[in-house]
């Protein structure tokens, strides 16, 4: 296990409404006097002049400001060397994408990084790893902790309903993964950290007791979605958020197939998985009834064929990575889930 000694969180974070345009506070507080802006290339502009209005007001001057279409490995490596040398911090405002190439700038130059999401699709603004395509292919890289996170409810609240969706079922994925773990600790003797599990699981259980998509809601989602990042920083391992559900995903994603955002892959995964581990399911689904997980997957089902390749495929995807589908052969089981269960059956297509 880590040394706790070696774990790295947030000095600075804010989840309120009007948020991002107090950037420029919260950077001065921290004499980050020159920053770099990363953010999202299809960024409102109204955003982009409330974050720089709150910078100038405090007197940061933004050196660069460079747009971000592409998570790769390769842009990240492009803009490593232009970052100018009086950079104090680097601010990632947007999207996934952004902010995981800001994530991973901050971690080749050893800048400080401040993460500014814009949507609450899933848990990546705050983990030690950022998701970038090398060569085409999505790989996990060890990444920068954030020094600071700022959420702007009132923003993440105006964003398309289907990325808060997205943000629920990525959380939901606790419940599956943290099972996995302990299942790895009792047949493959892989370690669990408890405390690690356990900060995992409260969160989750944190967002179910309102579940509701307000500004209460958000900073709830948001809050949750950070100390599952943190759970991942404190234990040195993806184990606290990730497991089969995401075994199952990373494969989808594999076959190349139509492009779905993540969160929704897991989480309809997560539901799936939970019946192979005849454990917490109806808690599942009944948090995707409340937020209207389901009829969002219903309107734009999946294909029943890919899911079961990606359930063939799924053990493989991680070496030495013991989940409930390395138990057993769990392909005839979750066959037969996809088709009686009624809530999955509406979420496929033949």
């Amino acid at each position: 296990m880590l040394n706790r000694t070696q774990i790295s969180i947030p000095n600075l974070v804010r989840v309120k409404p009007g948020a991002i345009g107090r950037v420029g506070i919260y950077a001065r507080r921290h004499a980050f006097s020159e920053v770099v802006v990363l953010h999202s290339s299809d960024l409102q502009m109204d955003l982009m002049h409330r974050l720089c209005d709150g910078l100038k007001a405090e007197n940061i001057s933004v050196l660069q400001r460079w747009p971000i279409k592409d998570a790769s490995f390769e842009q990240a490596r492009e803009l490593f060397p232009q970052l100018p040398a009086k950079t104090r911090a680097i601010v990632g405002f947007g999207g996934g994408k952004a902010l995981d190439v800001a994530k991973y700038v901050s971690f080749l130059t050893r800048v400080p990084y401040l993460a500014v999401p814009t949507s609450l699709s899933n848990d990546g603004f705050c983990s030690p790893q950022s998701s970038l395509t090398l060569e085409g292919r999505r790989k996990s890289l060890p990444s920068a902790m954030p020094f600071g996170v700022v959420i702007d409810t009132e923003v993440c609240l105006a964003a398309p309903e289907i990325l808060w969706l997205a943000g629920v079922g990525d959380l939901v994925a606790k419940l599956t993964a943290v099972t996995d773990w302990k299942l790895a600790f009792n047949a493959a003797g892989t370690l669990v950290d408890d405390f690690a599990a356990l900060l995992s699981d409260a969160t989750v259980f944190q967002f179910i007791a309102r579940p509701s998509r307000d500004l209460e809601g958000v900073r709830l989602l948001g809050t949750s979605l950070m100390l599952n990042g943190i759970a991942m920083e404190v234990c040195g391992s993806s184990r606290p958020a990730s497991g089969s559900e995401h075994l199952i995903s990373h494969a989808l994603d594999s076959l190349g197939g139509p492009p779905r955002m993540h969160g929704l892959q897991v989480g309809l995964a997560t539901y799936l998985v939970s019946l192979l581990q005849r454990r917490n399911s109806e808690l599942i689904a009944d948090l995707f009834d409340q937020t209207g997980f389901w009829r969002a997957i219903a309107a734009q089902p999946f294909s029943r064929a890919a899911w079961l390749q990606a359930l063939r495929l799924a053990p493989g995807v991680k070496q030495d990575f013991y989940t409930v589908l390395s138990s057993r052969d769990c392909l005839p089981e979750a066959e037969e889930f996809l088709r009686a269960d009624p809530r999955l059956n509406k979420c496929f297509a033949d």
